[in-house]
């Protein structure tokens, strides 16, 4: 009787603690709701188009459902398939998407950063516009960079890069940069740091420009002598902000890409999955072969991958601050 009444005087202060927690949260809601007012509209399309779409794909991972009929609980079955016997994916998307990754994010990452540190080496309007020349490449299209880049790269002996590699007796024979399963990877990484390159590149001239001049004023009075050592111990630790975003963003860019592969091949899948991604299996198990539950279990494993590739970021660039 007595651990009875014990246990029921413990729910009761836990229902009292919970719902003076309650009042307090509304109130200070109450208290801010002209503000919130404002930003309804983008938590709204937040949850709408993120939440509901991210809870949907993590619910539907865990069934067969074929866009027909009522989906199928059969708990982590598609979870065991992919990390045990899915091997399309274990051969060739997850490889792949590992190395198009490493390459296109952290090269194109630090590609971005010595270009911007170049740049803001020079001085006056010359800069603007090599600015401008940089960035310009990234306002570009999927399509658009296609039928830019497919005349360059093309496996014949008219294609520009072919004919100029001929011509100066670099190549023998022209090379089938984008049908070539040796090549086509290389073709996507150059193609992609093309077209990317330029956000990352513009975050990092900002910041270094906006460095305080202070500090390499402080640093040469310290015993820093060169252009390398007020890089390495005065410009990147200023950056930290415009670094993490560099970095976030070059992270949802190379996981996100898929289409560049078969854009540039013309081949859906691309020659030997030479350039098959982990985007490019969602698509083929979603939208061809419709098992949606399948395809959002793809994607939720794609969804930790960045999870944890973010994690990483804001382990190295973020401070407890941000």
């Amino acid at each position: 009787m007595h651990r009875a009444s014990r246990s029921k005087r413990s729910i009761f202060q836990l229902s009292i603690s919970l719902g003076k927690g309650l009042i307090v949260m509304w109130s200070r809601l109450w208290s801010f709701r002209i503000s919130y007012l404002f930003i309804a509209p983008f938590l709204i399309c937040f949850a709408l188009f993120i939440v509901i779409p991210i809870v949907a794909a993590v619910g539907l991972s865990f069934t067969y459902y074929n866009g027909i009929e009522p989906p199928r609980f059969i708990g982590w079955s598609n979870f065991q398939y992919l990390i045990a016997q899915d091997l399309l994916f274990l051969k060739y998307a997850l490889p792949n998407t590992f190395k198009f990754a490493i390459i296109v994010g952290p090269g194109g990452y630090a590609a971005a950063f010595l270009l911007a540190w170049l740049i803001s080496k020079l001085r006056g309007s010359f800069r603007k516009w090599v600015a401008l020349a940089m960035y310009t490449p990234s306002l570009t299209v999927g399509i658009a960079m296609t039928i830019i880049w497919l005349p360059l790269l093309s496996g014949d002996r008219i294609g520009y890069l072919n004919s100029f590699l001929l011509k100066i007796g670099f190549i023998d024979i022209p090379k089938l940069w984008v049908t070539s399963p040796d090549l086509l990877m290389n073709s996507m990484i150059v193609v992609t740091l093309w077209s990317s390159m330029g956000v990352g590149f513009l975050a990092m001239l900002a910041g270094i420009l906006n460095v305080d001049t202070t500090l390499y004023e402080a640093g040469k009075i310290d015993g820093i002598k060169n252009n390398l050592q007020e890089l390495w111990f005065i410009t990147i630790p200023s950056m930290k902000p415009q670094m993490l975003f560099g970095a976030v963003m070059a992270i949802v860019t190379t996981f996100k890409t898929g289409a560049i592969g078969v854009e540039l091949s013309g081949q859906n899948p691309t020659p030997e999955y030479a350039g098959h991604l982990i985007v490019n299996h969602i698509n083929d198990y979603g939208f061809i072969r419709f098992e949606m539950g399948y395809a959002a279990t793809i994607s939720v494993f794609l969804l930790i991958l960045m999870y944890f590739a973010n994690k990483l970021s804001w382990g190295l660039f973020g401070t407890k601050e941000e």
